[in-house]
């Protein structure tokens, strides 16, 4: 018998919300042996989350250097492809001004500041977790994405793959609803999928870092480093087949994926460095122009051809720092307080 795709997405609504919603807290005894991992889920209100319509997904691929998809293909890089042809993408965008390190530009990501706090940035100028807050580096009350949408009584979740992710989930304890860490990715992108399904979170951030780690082992854009991204993007395989499969994610799930910075050689840390300042950024989903060109979307943002734009043009590249308020944006909620990358969250999708 054939079911209509309303009838289909009626169904499997009412299947979601009967799917438990409390997680397990404290070290997860199946892991795998010499995985670190950390891991805290908290039952959220979820009064106006049953009638809520959108959904982000937000990934940073640590150290994905742009031109590894060019260089792999359609064959090679499939899922990442899919995304692009699908959906509306630049493999042109920019990274935090200031440093191309992962807690640097994933601190962007969720705050939509500059890193320097002496021009009202997040303050995280450092690539280690010093056990402070992201409000101590600062100096000053610092507001992330986590927050808008928790005080709008929707739930959120922070998957990440470095132990260093710690200094997020201290920075914004009552906000973040699910909080793992795991250095296996692939056991990680076993959560997510899980997650997914069973909790309707409006917003969930996810770090894969197997790029990054062999890079910094073996050399960016070495064949080691290109089955790196590879083995990441059936990771990404992963998580689409996931929102096929749920009419609820396949129709109301929209997927926005950058990266904190490239790499050359067996590092990243130049920020003058082309190669390292370059990052992809593609957004693929529910209300998204397939197909589209991200630039030619959006006159208000001036693609920067080879150059390093600093913050004193009106018209900026598209950075990683536009993950947060693009999210919000896109779950209809305004910018994140304090935010200054895409602040009057003119960045659009269709």
């Amino acid at each position: 018998m054939d079911v209509s795709r309303t009838t289909r997405s009626a169904l499997a609504a009412a299947l979601l919300l009967l799917l438990p919603l409390a997680g397990c807290a404290g070290h997860d005894s199946s892991s795998p042996p010499g995985a670190a991992e950390l891991s805290s889920t908290r039952t959220h209100t979820q009064s106006r989350e049953n009638n809520a319509t959108r959904y982000v997904l937000a990934i940073s691929v640590d150290a994905l250097n742009a031109h590894a998809l060019d260089r792999l293909g359609r064959s090679g890089a499939p899922n990442f492809h899919r995304l692009m042809t699908q959906g509306a993408d630049t493999l042109n965008a920019r990274t935090e001004l200031e440093r191309t390190l992962t807690l640097p530009n994933h601190t962007g990501m969720l705050t939509g500041r500059r890193v320097s706090k002496a021009s009202g940035g997040h303050g995280v100028d450092f690539n280690h977790d010093n056990h402070r807050t992201v409000q101590q580096n600062a100096g000053h009350p610092v507001a992330s994405v986590f927050q808008v949408v928790h005080k709008r009584d929707r739930s959120t979740a922070l998957f990440a793959s470095k132990s260093k992710f710690a200094m997020f989930q201290r920075s914004w304890p009552r906000s973040i609803d699910r909080f793992m860490i795991a250095t296996d990715n692939r056991r990680l992108v076993t959560a997510v999928r899980g997650d997914l399904v069973r909790h309707r979170r409006a917003f969930t951030f996810v770090h894969l870092s197997h790029p990054d780690d062999v890079g910094h082992a073996k050399g960016f854009m070495t064949t080691p480093y290109l089955r790196a991204v590879r083995d990441t993007d059936r990771r990404l395989g992963e998580l689409l087949r996931t929102a096929d499969r749920h009419p609820v994610l396949r129709d109301h799930l929209t997927i926005v994926l950058t990266s904190d910075h490239g790499g050359a050689g067996r590092g990243h840390g130049d920020a003058s460095d082309f190669t390292n300042y370059r990052v992809p950024f593609i957004v693929w989903g529910a209300g998204v122009r397939p197909g589209a060109r991200l630039y030619d979307l959006n006159d208000d943002f001036a693609s920067p051809g080879f150059s390093r734009p600093t913050y004193r043009p009106v018209r900026q590249p598209i950075r990683n720092g536009d993950v947060a308020n693009l999210s919000l944006s896109l779950l209809r909620m305004p910018a994140v307080p304090g935010s200054e990358h895409d602040r009057s969250q003119t960045l659009v999708v269709r």
